[in-house]
């Protein structure tokens, strides 16, 4: 069963409340979203395998620790999801980037597929799946499904906000997933909108709000 890790770190709950105030322009919003993901992507990368080395420093011959095999794979979740690519590739900078697009049928309200491009090698990669708000957890648990279908396994979702329906529907269709979130929040409102939340996150990444 995955699990549902809540980071606690000061510096991450210090940085979220920033992003939650209304008067925040989208160059600090960008800036501050993507400096969380970097938080983050450190906390949730301690279960990486790692593997003895010898290399030779300017002393002597020594055995240092590297990771082992194929690093990650982050995926973002288009269009918000890509603000938070930076931040972990900064602290990973040999991770590959995937892309998965989806859009709500205004019929049905079901996510819909429209881009998706994956490293050629993601099967033997752990791959994080991103994205800023976890609010029903339709696009979350549509582009995992696609990974899956695709041939992925080590599967891990980070969010920044999410509400605890969305989490509820993650761990009920996708119990393999471990969850990653900054805040989890009281609830969705009448419109799917997350309280208190900050919004939407990929118009405030964007200034398109």
């Amino acid at each position: 069963m995955g699990k549902v890790h809540v980071m606690d770190h000061p510096l991450i709950q210090h940085k979220v409340g920033y992003i939650r105030r209304k008067e925040l322009g989208s160059k600090d919003f960008r800036a501050i979203i993507s400096e969380i993901a970097m938080l983050m992507c450190y906390e949730a990368t301690r279960g990486l395998k790692l593997q003895d080395v010898t290399v030779e420093t300017p002393i002597c011959e020594t055995t240092v620790k590297e990771l082992c095999g194929k690093t990650l794979a982050v995926v973002p979740i288009l269009r918000a999801g890509l603000g938070m690519v930076e931040g972990m590739l900064a602290m990973i900078p040999a991770a590959k980037v995937g892309h998965i697009g989806l859009y709500r049928d205004p019929e049905t309200l079901n996510p819909v597929e429209y881009y998706c491009k994956l490293p050629a090698d993601c099967q033997e990669r752990e791959v994080y799946v991103v994205d800023p708000m976890l609010a029903t957890g339709g696009s979350c648990v549509a582009a995992i499904q696609l990974l899956k279908e695709k041939g992925v396994k080590n599967i891990h979702f980070m969010c920044i906000i999410a509400a605890p329906e969305g989490v509820e529907r993650l761990q009920r269709e996708h119990p393999d997933v471990d969850i990653y979130i900054a805040a989890l929040d009281e609830r969705l409102n009448d419109h799917g909108y997350i309280i208190p939340g900050l919004g939407d996150a990929g118009d405030r990444i964007f200034g398109t709000k």
